[in-house]
């Protein structure tokens, strides 16, 4: 009995990295494939003859380490979460107000050739026509506003 689970151990962490690959493929996070690493090694120590203690020690050392030391720099990379989508970028540029923006009603702003529904930041200030603003975020498909200093 203790032979047999002595012998599936390697196997037993095979399928641990597997599923972190597994993991990994479907969520492509960076996140889970140090840890598949880290099963890889952890089979190298069973296969050795190492104690179930020292395999779990490994598995956790060297998925951490690769976690710690490598993600960055895979990340910086891979750019990966780095990429902006064309509202992302709208985010703190500046459009112009067509229609007034009266305190909890909504108006019309011009930014990039296109008119947005949109409301102030703090619903309470009027943004009058022709006014200068500046993007603080957009939620669906209406931006959220506020005058840009200096333009009051």
């Amino acid at each position: 009995m203790i032979s047999e689970i002595v012998m599936s151990e390697p196997l037993i962490w095979i399928m641990i990295a597997v599923t972190f690959a597994i993991i990994e493929g479907f969520t492509m996070g960076l996140t889970t494939i140090w840890f598949t690493a880290g099963g890889v090694a952890a089979c190298v120590v069973a296969l050795l003859g190492g104690s179930l203690l020292l395999q779990v020690i490994v598995f956790f050392a060297v998925s951490i380490i690769l976690l710690y030391f490598t993600r960055p720099l895979a990340e910086k990379r891979l750019k990966i979460g780095h990429e902006k989508n064309s509202i992302d970028q709208m985010i703190n540029k500046t459009g112009i107000v067509t229609e007034t923006i009266e305190p909890y009603h909504t108006g019309l702003v011009k930014l990039n050739g296109m008119i947005w529904t949109a409301v102030s930041k703090d619903n309470k200030e009027i943004l009058l026509k022709d006014e200068i603003v500046k993007i603080i975020r957009i939620e669906g498909v209406k931006l959220i506003v506020e005058r840009v200093k200096g333009e009051e």
